[in-house]
């Protein structure tokens, strides 16, 4: 079972008290953009084997969502941050490359 902590309340909870939301971080595509663009936001997904970062909603506490970091394979819960930051926290990023040196971060621009 995952337990996250909410970022705004500090309350450490089941995965029973939290809804899922999908990928975090995804670049929207509205009306403006081409159909193959907003195909693509719509309906396809990273699904890595590996680190992924996630939405969750403290749907039995605060309701405020908020990002998780994970490995999907060990179901290893590296961290949880705010929703509304744009790329997830440096410290974050570095506490999952010392965890997996091997891994590829997509938030090149926080590492720099």
């Amino acid at each position: 079972m995952l337990i996250l902590t909410c970022p705004y309340c500090g309350l450490r909870a089941e995965e029973t008290e939290l809804h899922p939301g999908g990928e975090a971080h995804l670049m929207r595509q509205g009306p403006g953009s081409d159909d193959p663009v907003f195909e693509d936001y719509l309906f396809n997904r990273r699904n890595p084997k590996g680190v992924h970062f996630e939405r969750w909603r403290h749907a039995y506490g605060c309701g405020k969502w908020f990002n998780a970091a994970r490995d999907t394979v060990t179901m290893e819960v590296f961290g949880t941050y705010p929703a509304q930051v744009p790329t997830p926290p440096a410290d974050l990023i570095a506490h999952i490359r010392e965890r997996r040196p091997d891994w590829t971060s997509p938030f090149a621009e926080v590492e720099a």
